[in-house]
């Protein structure tokens, strides 16, 4: 059983995407082990988009997603992090292939609905950012 980190942003909290983005895992098979609703602060936000620190775009970045609440969710099982990312689609949502959700739903670079691990350090560090340090969920 794999673990990996979804997390619903503002945009798709404020278009009401949440239960489809449960939906879509859980149809997919797999297991909520964590979710919870919560507004970040510029501190997390920073922790979380540490990567991009000092890139053109890292403030619009943390000022998106500080701008309203999001749903933060760890879902476990096979290969959880590489099909999260395959129904998530591109991170350029405007290249986003139908079907996924970022497809379905968004056209933008930034304001693409969902993020989503893309590896198992990522995973690792963001389920503990966002559930605590033991990363238990």
């Amino acid at each position: 059983m794999e673990q990996t980190f979804i997390m619903v942003k503002p945009d798709g909290v404020r278009l009401c995407l949440v239960g489809e983005v449960v939906g879509r895992f859980e149809r997919r098979g797999f297991t909520l082990s964590g979710l919870k609703a919560l507004r970040i602060d510029r501190a997390l936000a920073e922790r979380h988009y540490a990567e991009h620190v000092g890139k053109p775009f890292f403030e619009s970045l943390v000022s998106f997603i500080t701008s309203g609440p999001v749903v933060a969710m760890v879902w476990e099982g096979r290969d959880a992090i590489a099909v999260g990312r395959a129904m998530l689609g591109v991170t350029d949502a405007g290249q986003a292939a139908p079907g996924t959700i970022r497809g379905d739903f968004s056209l933008s670079k930034e304001q693409n609905i969902v993020h989503g691990s893309d590896g198992p350090e990522s995973a690792v560090r963001e389920i503990k950012l966002f559930f605590g340090e033991d990363g238990l969920v």
